[in-house]
């Protein structure tokens, strides 16, 4: 059995076809998106972490430690595959706060364990929806293993959201 390359090397990135190169264009702009916005989505949860008070503390504080580093692993994942592809990933704080379509807002200790969750849900969604359009760019210009990064990441936030939402009492609404 043939061992299977899951990254394009740089000779085959170099021979993409005209149209292939216009949706590289595309599909290295929302990887670009993914990261601005997983480093933000990193720094919402740590507030979470951080401002968290009340009943189900012991078991949500610790609960977005897991939710930093699986974002952590993503945000890596898909920066390495933009530089793979010949793109340059955002990397600093400026530049993900310009670009990021999540919004920050200050720490609040008087906010709910459960409004909190149901912060995290709002960008677990927001997430879940950009790699959708990760998912669709990529499977347009043939690119398999940017298409398997984001199927993967996608699975996994639409997990979280079902249980999260579950935690609070309501359906998924994927």
């Amino acid at each position: 059995m043939m061992k299977q390359n899951y990254y394009q090397t740089p000779a085959e990135v170099a021979t993409l076809s005209p149209r292939q190169s216009k949706l590289l264009v595309d599909s290295k702009a929302v990887l670009n998106q993914a990261v601005a916005d997983l480093s933000v989505a990193h720094s919402i949860l740590h507030q979470v972490h951080w401002y968290m008070r009340g009943r189900g503390f012991m078991t949500w504080h610790p609960k977005m430690d897991d939710y930093m580093e699986e974002i952590d692993g993503y945000l890596d994942e898909m920066s390495e595959r933009l530089i793979t592809l010949g793109g340059a990933p955002f990397s600093t704080l400026k530049e993900f706060s310009e670009n990021s379509q999540l919004k920050e807002v200050p720490g609040d200790y008087n906010v709910t364990i459960e409004d909190q969750l149901a912060r995290v849900v709002e960008v677990f969604r927001y997430l879940a929806a950009l790699f959708q359009k990760g998912f669709d760019v990529s499977d347009e210009e043939g690119d398999s293993v940017t298409n398997d990064i984001f199927n993967v990441a996608k699975a996994s936030i639409e997990k979280h959201i079902w249980m999260l939402q579950a935690e609070l009492g309501q359906a998924p609404k994927l």
